[in-house]
This record gives structure tokens, sequence and C-alpha cells, in this order.
């Protein structure tokens, strides 16, 4: 164990919920484990308040603008939006350095750990200008990713990746295998590591639930999703013998859409909630979008899930349905219209036995690999 206090600057941005929630779950468990270390939560955002075009012009911060699409469903031809979003983050590279020099100048850490892409070549220029030699860590909250110029870059830098394609990928840009750490998946909250202990009977009827249907929880982060009517409409009226919980988000106008559908079977209906690993303990089955935060939950509280993948479906996380299909982990739909179809599929005993068998080898620690593998980086070399 490091004896010295070590400062140690974990950024985040709030685009998504995700990234903010990995630095989170990191920082809690450094305290959990009395490291001496002391962590920095650091909002890239803040960082580079002063020099964000966007919100000078629209008085909309840039992270705000991916929430806004999450949250209204705007999301077709993100292939082609990434190249140029990385345009017009390259165009005020130069300023990014500058401010984050600034800020580091005046407060020396001894570690960076990155749990966003996009700035990490900003950030890393900035750091080793400032401070030769402090060790630069990225941390991919995604299971693969997304080239060129978005999670993994070719600098001198530590890449901690939660799946072997990652890993892949960070070789193919020329990463040495020392600087190529694994862990077993995702960043996940600790919470997600403890038993649920919960009375499915009792607590489903006091929800207003039946005690014995197959319930399948709604979830599309923190944001929501305007798809979350498109599934509670289709799968009120498909005759199913099933119920759902649905977690709705910051997203009032779709908790205002399903409330005012006329229920033909149970649901529960809530806005945003930290209680996720509670809704999941009283579950069956997940559906949702493939983001990687998500269906890392819903595995890790073994649930089969169901998402979809299209042309509307984020282009970083179109990787991740093709992961799930591929491991059997649950379903993949081409459009939500076929939820109906999809649910009835899962179901089936032999193939949902089958889903089940397979999430039960699934074995994530990645929380409590990751402070391991930043100590080694941090030892003296």
């Amino acid at each position: 164990m490091i004896e010295t206090n070590r400062k140690i600057d974990l950024i985040y941005i709030d685009s998504g919920g995700g990234h903010r929630a990995a630095a989170s779950a990191l920082s809690e468990v450094v305290k959990q484990q009395e490291r001496p270390w002391e962590i920095r939560m650091l909002c890239i955002q803040e960082l580079l308040d002063s020099i964000d075009f966007i919100q000078k012009t629209t008085g909309i911060q840039f992270q705000e603008v991916y929430n806004i699409m999450l949250r209204r469903g705007w999301t077709l031809g993100t292939q082609q939006l990434i190249p140029m979003m990385h345009q017009l983050i390259r165009m005020s590279h130069g300023d990014q350095v500058r401010v984050l020099q600034q800020h580091w100048m005046g407060d020396r850490p001894d570690m960076v750990v990155s749990l966003i892409p996009h700035y990490n070549r900003a950030m890393w220029q900035a750091l080793d200008s400032t401070w030769p030699g402090t060790p630069y860590v990225t941390v991919l909250t995604d299971i693969a990713d997304y080239p060129p110029n978005f999670w993994i870059e070719p600098l001198d830098q530590y890449v901690i990746c939660g799946s072997p394609r990652a890993a892949e990928q960070a070789r193919a840009i020329g990463l040495p295998p020392s600087r190529i750490l694994r862990t077993s998946g995702m960043i996940l909250n600790p919470r997600f590591h403890q038993p649920v202990n919960v009375d499915r009977v009792a607590e489903r009827t006091r929800l207003g639930l039946q005690p014995d249907l197959p319930t399948g929880l709604v979830l599309f982060g923190g944001e929501g999703s305007l798809h979350i009517e498109t599934i509670a409409r289709r799968l009120n009226h498909a005759g199913l013998n099933i119920q759902l919980i649905l977690l709705c988000g910051r997203n009032p106008e779709v908790i205002d859409r399903v409330r005012k559908l006329a229920p033909e079977i149970p649901m529960v209906i809530e806005g945003f909630t930290k209680e996720v690993p509670y809704y999941m303990a009283l579950s069956d089955f997940f559906i949702g979008k493939p983001g990687p935060g998500s269906i890392s939950e819903a595995l890790a509280m073994r649930l089969p899930v169901i998402v979809e993948r299209n042309a509307w479906t984020l282009a970083h996380e179109r990787y991740n349905a093709d992961w799930i299909e591929d491991r059997g982990f649950g379903l993949v739909v081409k459009n939500f219209r076929q939820i109906a179809g999809a649910v009835r599929e899962l179901l089936e005993p032999e193939r949902f036995r089958e889903c089940k068998s397979k999430i039960q080898n699934v074995q994530n620690s990645a929380l409590y690999e990751i402070p391991l593998l930043l100590e080694e980086i941090l030892l003296p070399r």
C-alpha cells in the first residue's frame, strides 16, 4: 500500500449519467478501503466552462446537448454527428490545453484518471507539459471504443479496459501491453455488489403489482427516453401475462405520457431514482437501451435483457447490442415496435433458463480491481 498521501483527480462529465456515476463509485470504494489518497472529483465541463462557445452562443452547456438528444430521442445519425463533434472539440484544442495547464499549475496531482472520452488528448498534453511524468490513466466506461479519437488515444498513458474488445483496440493503435490493463467489466455502484434483501412478494404487493407475474424493468438511463412510452403502450395491449416497472428518469414528458395510458397490465411508474438495485431485485428481465451502465447493472442483478439496435441507436453503443446477442444474455430487436414478440420469446421457459444460465457466469469486480491497478501505477519505478 502507498504510505504517503497522493492526490488523484477523477475527471467526469455530466453528458449522460454514467461518467459521474463511475467516478463517484470509484471515489466511494477508495474511501471505504481507507486508502491514503485524496480523491478530487473534477467535471470537465466546469474546468472548460470559460471556453464553451456552445454555451456562449446558445446558453446551453456543451455537455447538456447530449442529454437533450437522449431525452427527445434525437439520436438518428450519430455515426455522422460524432466526427463533426470531434471537429468542434479539436477547434478549441489549444484553448483546452491552456485552461487545463492553468488549473494543474496551481494544484499538482499525483495522478489523473479520466472517465470520459473525447478530451483525453488535451488533458494528457496539459498534464504532461505542466508536470512531466505524472501518470495519466483512461478508464473506459464503455464496453468498447468507437475509434478514432473517441476513448483510446496513442499517448504515453495507461488504459483500463473492461472487455477483450477494448484491449484489442488499444493494442491496435500501438499502446504497449504494459500500458493496457484489464478488468472483469464495467464500474458499478457498490450497491450492485451487495445483496439486496427484499421480500419480492411483499414489495411487489406494496407497489400494486401482482406477486407472481413476470416483471419487466424498463430503464433508459437517468435522462429517460420517449421509447419508454412506446414500450409501455405496446406491452399494455399485447395480451401478455406480465407487469412493468417503468423508471422514466428526469423526463417529466415521458412520466406524463405513461401515466395517461389506460393500464391493462399492472405498472409502477417512477421518475429519476437512486433505488435501481431495489427495483431490479423486484424484476425478472430488463428492457432498455444498450448503454454499458444499465446493461451491466442488469447482468449484475441476473436479469436477461432486451435492447434495440438500429440507425437510432447511439453509434458508440451499437457494439454493446452485438455483445449481448453474441453472449446469449438476451435479445436484440430492430425496433421497439417488436417488443411484444421479443418479450414473448424471452419468457419461453427454455430460452429464459438459457439466458439466466449464461448470465450466472458473469463475474464483474471492476470497481474493486481498479484501485489495485491504480496503486500499482503509483508505485515508484
